[in-house]
């Protein structure tokens, strides 16, 4: 799923450090404060470095969150501090040089301006369409899906041949213990020292074959031998439950992701209807390297009128 709007700002919050910067060496600047209750805490040849100048380039880093507070008497704060003051002094020796009004200079500025006009356009749309509302309304369609889904749970045997699967299945009938044989003849190492256990999981994110195997098995149920990605697999059903929904806060962070990318692509989609787009790298004029593409672990949008769930 497209990562948090949080997370993608704080990548463009750099460049938004480099206008700050730039700008310091044309002169004092307005000196009220540019957020309520923000305060100047250096200054830089008379121009004023604020606190949410320092909390900027701290996201920016990564040292913080997206509206994590950033102690002021810390360390931390000092320390970006000393970084934010070394940019506008290297800012304002490379204006001295005239570094500034170089064509290279000016084109990266404007990119940097589009970037952040960009950026500042999606939070606040993104903003505005990602409610409390929204975020329920996704979250009561994943437990509807929810409670038509079945959970099993999987101990594999892996094996090299199917002459080794059909031993290995030859033994289980004749009383060996599933677990045992797993430590002793499975090759799957990621499962052979726990006796094959593979958890819980749902027939949709199973490998087709498991599922198919699978679809009819009940609970004490051993399956295969079947051919399947490095080998040739024998599975136990040790379980089957209905699938335990997660909590609306756990399920939380990943419907905020799959709306802000839906959000994202429908603005994208507005845009690129308004606008005549040409790529020349291509013969396709729509086909725009770099367009976002659905992540797997998006959950599936809730259906439409007249669609099939």
């Amino acid at each position: 799923m497209r990562r948090s709007v949080s997370r993608s700002l704080s990548g463009l919050a750099v460049m938004a450090m480099i206008l700050v910067v730039a700008a310091c060496g044309r002169g004092g600047g307005d000196e009220s404060p540019p957020e309520p209750g923000d305060r100047a805490v250096a200054r830089v040849e008379g121009a004023a470095i604020w606190a949410s100048d320092v909390k900027r380039e701290a996201v920016a880093q990564g040292l913080i969150g997206e509206g994590e507070p950033l102690d002021m008497t810390s360390d931390l704060f000092r320390r970006v501090l000393d970084e934010v003051i070394d940019q506008k002094l290297l800012a304002r020796e490379a204006e001295r040089r005239g570094l500034a009004d170089s064509p290279l200079a000016q084109r990266r500025l404007e990119a940097t301006r589009e970037r952040i006009l960009g950026d500042m356009l999606v939070e606040t749309t993104v903003n505005r369409a990602i409610s409390d509302q929204a975020v329920q309304t996704l979250y009561q369609e994943q437990l509807r899906l929810a409670r038509n889904s079945e959970e099993i749970r999987l101990r594999l045997i892996l094996a090299a041949t199917r002459e080794d699967a059909d031993a290995v299945r030859g033994m289980l009938a004749t009383g060996a213990n599933f677990e045992q044989l797993a430590m002793e003849r499975s090759t799957d190492e990621a499962t052979r020292f726990s006796g094959g256990d593979l958890g819980y999981s749902t027939l949709d994110v199973m490998p087709a074959t498991y599922a198919a195997a699978l679809r009819n098995a009940a609970a004490g149920d051993t399956v295969g031998p079947f051919e399947a990605e490095g080998g040739w697999a024998v599975l136990r059903v040790e379980d089957r439950r209905r699938e335990t929904p997660p909590t609306l806060e756990q399920a939380r962070p990943q419907i905020v992701r799959y709306l802000t990318y839906e959000e994202v692509r429908r603005l994208l989609e507005q845009l690129r209807g308004r606008a005549e787009v040409e790529v020349m790298l291509t013969g396709d004029p729509l086909a725009v390297p770099g367009a976002p593409e659905e992540p797997d672990s998006a959950p599936p949008a809730a259906a439409q009128d007249g669609e099939p769930a």
